[in-house]
């Protein structure tokens, strides 16, 4: 691709047009004819090795101050945002070719994002996926290390799906991805905000920077629906100024869950939308759930499916992996696999797991290491509101102690009452759990979810799937 054209309404130049070879903000990448972007990260400065990066063969850099290189320097006001929108340059602006729905907030992306595409698949239309469990194009299934992938990564994803024939995408769209302009030149045709609960603070400095990431999918976006059953969610449809929608499972909305019922095997409720209401029976639990799927059907409505179509593929919907998962015991008692790892997310799956718990509910879980350590007490405290025992253990722990993590948990049940075990290796404390359950107990296993690895000290990755592990355990009970 021609220089001119790549920085065409990115930058100007007084170079000399040229093909450019590669784009790329990673020192290892550069080669030959390509632009080399200076982005400061969290420990390397990209404009510290601009001057290298020339003697290496890059044709320019672009970066934010003038670094005394003359004319094969470009200088911009932001340099992340610039290689955003150099990446949907460079694959030919793949996100201009698809319709493109988003989804953020802290809890209940991805089981939204999922139910939307299976909806969408369902009615015909080739949807692409990008997500916190997996990426998907189709039906083809591909590995992801980040929610919102980095911006050369992305838009090589985008023209992935456009090649292969996606009409739609929907996308889990991160406080990250949008504070460091991973997305582009992206432009949504529909915006989904679920909620807002303290997490990422690790990252950004307090909940009021934490919204305001969030709220940046809100000004690039075409139609706006928003969760008015969470205070940000409220605030957030009172200060934006698109096209928007309010859903709620309360009432008072644009869109509204009525009548719902929850059971062990799934949830029946009232989709209500103006003078018309329409039944809609689902296979996953949970009044969450109900608000989940409230989102996703706002939205296929919004996008032009008919609500026959909508509301058999929700019928048919067996659920996301790790989200308020089943796990077969064979046993008279259930275990649940649920990602949640936030004080909000702990208590909306343990809130929804009692209304049909007919014998004790015992919580498993644990607090990530190298995160947000103030949420720690807080998630014992959300923990302890519904469950009748507690097993306080690991999950990830990542470059800390384990037991100092724990110690730091348990300061929120100081003044609790609900009865408590500390098992640190995450696996004994699974199989804990499964011996002390009882007829009718529901044990959930908390913040683990679809991951199927353990975040050890030295960032080791080892093998850690709880479907597994709970097999495992039962076979030791016989």
């Amino acid at each position: 691709m021609k220089l001119y054209e790549l920085i065409d309404g990115i930058a100007e130049t007084k170079l000399e047009d040229t093909e450019i070879s590669f784009i790329t903000d990673d020192t290892r990448k550069v080669v030959a004819g390509c632009i080399f972007v200076c982005v400061k990260g969290g420990s390397f400065d990209g404009h510290t090795a601009a001057a290298e990066m020339l003697e290496k063969g890059a044709a320019a850099v672009i970066c934010e101050r003038d670094l005394g290189l003359g004319d094969r320097q470009i200088i911009v006001d932001n340099s992340r945002k610039a290689y955003g929108r150099l990446c949907s340059a460079w694959f030919g602006h793949p996100e201009k070719k698809l319709k493109m729905i988003g989804v953020t907030g802290t809890n209940g992306k991805t089981t939204i994002t999922n139910v939307i595409k299976h909806i969408l698949m369902s009615a015909g239309h080739k949807t692409g996926l990008v997500g916190t469990i997996r990426n998907e194009i189709g039906d083809e299934v591909l590995h992801t290390e980040n929610t919102t992938p980095m911006a050369y990564d992305l838009m090589e994803l985008f023209d992935k799906m456009v090649k292969a024939g996606c009409e739609y995408v929907v996308m889990e769209v991160s406080s990250f991805g949008l504070v460091q302009n991973r997305i582009g030149s992206s432009w949504f045709d529909i915006a989904v905000f679920t909620n807002l609960t303290q997490d990422h603070l690790d990252y950004h400095k307090d909940m009021e920077d934490y919204y305001q990431a969030k709220k940046m999918l809100f000004d690039i976006c075409d139609t706006a629906l928003c969760n008015i059953d969470d205070d940000y969610g409220r605030r957030l449809f009172s200060e934006i100024s698109c096209n928007k929608l309010s859903f709620s499972i309360k009432g008072n909305a644009d869109v509204y869950a009525d009548g719902i019922k929850i059971k062990s095997t799934g949830s029946s409720f009232w989709f209500c939308k103006g003078d018309k209401s329409y039944l809609v029976n689902m296979r996953m639990p949970g009044a969450f759930n109900v608000s989940n799927i409230t989102a996703a059907i706002a939205v296929c409505l919004k996008a032009g499916i008919p609500m026959d179509k909508i509301i058999g593929a929700v019928g048919a919907y067996n659920g996301v992996k790790g989200r308020c998962e089943v796990i077969p015991t064979g046993r008279d008692f259930t275990v649940i696999c649920d990602y949640a790892h936030t004080p909000d997310a702990v208590e909306n799956i343990l809130r929804s797991v009692k209304e049909y718990t007919e014998g004790r509910l015992i919580c498993l879980f644990g607090c990530g290491g190298n995160r947000d350590a103030a949420k720690r007490p807080k998630m014992a405290v959300a923990a302890a509101k519904y469950a009748d025992r507690l097993v306080v253990t690991s999950d990830n722990p990542r470059n800390e102690d384990p037991e100092q993590i724990i110690k730091e948990i348990l300061t929120g049940l100081s003044d609790s009452t609900v009865p408590y075990d500390v098992v640190t290796d995450r696996k004994e404390a699974i199989f804990h759990a499964l011996k002390i359950a009882e007829k009718g107990d529901i044990i959930v296993l908390a913040g683990k979810g679809h991951e199927d690895y353990q975040i050890l000290a030295g960032m080791k990755h080892i093998h850690f799937d709880e479907r597994e592990i709970v097999a495992e355990g039962l076979k030791l009970l016989d």
